[in-house]
């Protein structure tokens, strides 16, 4: 996991640097750098964080 992934915590919005269309997602866990996001469009998704760095959103 990247060092961005390990700051994210849930509550925190994210964007997928890879699919911008998904919109802003709410992060719902991260453990062992597997990070659940609620995507609007997109529902609810496992990323692995060694593989994607996903963009934090301060003001979503």
């Amino acid at each position: 996991m990247n060092d961005l992934n390990a700051i994210l915590a849930p509550g925190m919005f994210v964007r997928h640097p890879d699919h911008p269309d998904w919109g802003v997602g709410q992060v719902q866990s991260n453990a062992g750098g597997k990070i659940t996001v609620n995507f609007p469009d997109q529902g609810k998704l496992v990323i692995d964080g060694a593989r994607v760095s996903l963009i934090p959103v301060f003001e979503p």
